[in-house]
């Protein structure tokens, strides 16, 4: 990245995470990783989600400016306003009410803006970026894949279009058109009108952006990136995993001023335990359990045999009394945190063996960086997509079997203690250790991809170096905010 010329204001890029921590922390990590490079980051966002990304932005040098706008008033406390008791039909109303205050954020400050950088779930700033010639960057905070996977079924397929096999919810459709065969059952596909209509919507505001920030690296998923560029004709810059790449030490208290108090023991109790003899769950929440599955799952974790640190929100531990099976967990093999848990720190670990995950891409992208394979359980999203990236393309993870999307737990069929069981002891055992030499050495080359010559590292300063030139140009039109393809 070449720096500013002497006399020439530094690069500053503009932040509008979206509202819940899984989004708010991978952009807080990319804000860290610009102002690294010597370029002025500004985050715009509400006093909770301000509160969540303190120890990433208090941590940050050359420092993080925080522009914090009031939260709308859409009948969420404080204390629900990060989607944490999962009122996301609220959120979404909050964050087009974010519309306005964004526009006189940029009309107070567009001439000193070189670049907005907003999550996806915020598509109206796209026009509003445009209305002030500032070139918006997308960030959706998923995979390379799972986006060249959901553009193809976007494209090329609607299942409710397939009378044939109209109610059969283990009806299997491909998704076209991709480097590597992908088939979906329909129970695993996003099929309700409003969800498509949203993902759409931010779908469409994405392809008309100036391009793509993506929280991967390009040896993770090579043949996803090139077909995005060449096959999708979309402009992406690979700067991830951002966790690293914005060289956070704080691992402990990433993204919380609320550690549970469990978390030191925990690292203590992990101390006591083998290399590699650990499994670490961890689900984010667990609205979409039912009590049934809950206590499946406590029972194949004592049915593996196998060590294990489960963590559960503060919110689902209030029932944790209704499912949870008398005198579970064993306390020589089984280590419940209830709240935040550092999952970075425990997936780094060195008794940290394997990872039972929903495939948020977070924690998926976590698990990759610290070389840990993954048992995959998922729920809804892009969760089925990275779980075909992690068990088929990558090799690095074991499915337990789910077939249902939802956020519901009506949705889910039971999947039973036995099976659950038999997974975790494949991940762990001698069969799982194929897996964890191949996620050991996409570890290696996360960490490659973040230093000085590494791949991310690279597209980080090209992005940069674009924007600095594109500022020394005569001023573009606000109908060119498409740059050229990127070589």
């Amino acid at each position: 990245m070449a720096p500013a010329e002497d006399g020439q204001q530094p690069l500053h890029m503009l932040f509008f995470p979206y509202l819940i921590p899984g989004h708010l922390i991978p952009m807080a990590d990319m804000a860290a990783l610009f102002a690294a490079r010597g370029v002025r980051c500004t985050i715009l966002t509400t006093p909770v989600q301000a509160s969540i990304i303190r120890s990433i932005v208090d941590l940050s040098s050359p420092p993080i400016d925080v522009a914090v706008v009031p939260f709308p008033d859409v009948g969420l406390s404080p204390g629900a306003q990060s989607g944490s008791r999962g009122d996301h039909g609220k959120l979404q109303q909050a964050a087009r009410l974010l519309r306005e205050p964004f526009r006189q954020f940029l009309a107070d400050h567009h001439v000193e803006i070189d670049a907005v950088v907003s999550d996806s779930f915020f598509p109206c700033s796209l026009d509003v970026a445009a209305e002030f010639g500032v070139p918006r960057l997308a960030f959706l905070g998923t995979s390379m894949f799972a986006r060249c996977c959901a553009e193809s079924m976007l494209r090329n397929h609607n299942p409710d279009d397939d009378d044939d096999d109209e109610g059969d919810p283990d009806a299997v459709f491909p998704v076209p058109g991709l480097p590597h065969r992908v088939e979906l059952r329909r129970s695993q596909m996003m099929r309700r009108p409003d969800q498509l209509a949203f993902v759409k919507g931010i779908y469409a505001a994405d392809q008309k952006s100036y391009g793509e920030l993506v929280n991967s690296f390009h040896e993770l998923e090579p043949g996803y990136v090139e077909h995005y560029s060449t096959t999708l004709r979309r402009r992406a810059w690979l700067v991830g995993p951002v966790a690293l790449a914005s060289g956070s030490k704080d691992e402990a208290s990433r993204g919380t001023d609320a550690l549970s108090p469990d978390a030191d023991g925990c690292i203590h109790w992990l101390d006591a335990k083998p290399a590699r003899s650990v499994v670490f769950v961890a689900f984010g929440t667990l609205a979409s359990f039912s009590p049934e599955q809950l206590r499946e799952l406590a029972r194949g974790l004592d049915l593996s045999g196998k060590n294990f640190v489960w963590v559960i929100s503060a919110a689902d531990a209030a029932s944790l009394d209704i499912w949870m099976p008398e005198g579970f967990p064993r306390a020589s093999r089984g280590y419940i945190i209830r709240g935040w848990a550092p999952q970075v720190l425990i997936l780094n670990h060195p008794a940290v063996g394997g990872f039972v995950t929903h495939c948020g891409w977070n924690s998926t992208l976590e698990a990759v960086s610290a070389g840990v394979p993954m048992v995959t359980w998922l729920r809804h999203a892009d969760q089925f997509f990275n779980e075909k990236l992690v068990a088929d393309v990558l090799e690095v993870g074991v499915s337990v079997g789910a077939q249902d999307y939802g956020s519901s737990a009506e949705t889910h069929r039971l999947i039973g203690a036995e099976v659950i069981a038999g997974v975790v002891r494949t991940l762990m055992g001698v069969q799982g250790d194929a897996m964890r030499s191949r996620a050991r050495d996409l570890g290696l080359k996360a960490r490659s991809a973040v230093e000085k010559g590494g791949s991310s590292y690279g597209d980080a300063g090209q992005l940069a170096d674009e924007l600095m030139a594109r500022r020394s140009r005569q001023p573009v039109e606000c109908d060119s905010m498409a740059a050229p393809s990127k070589s």
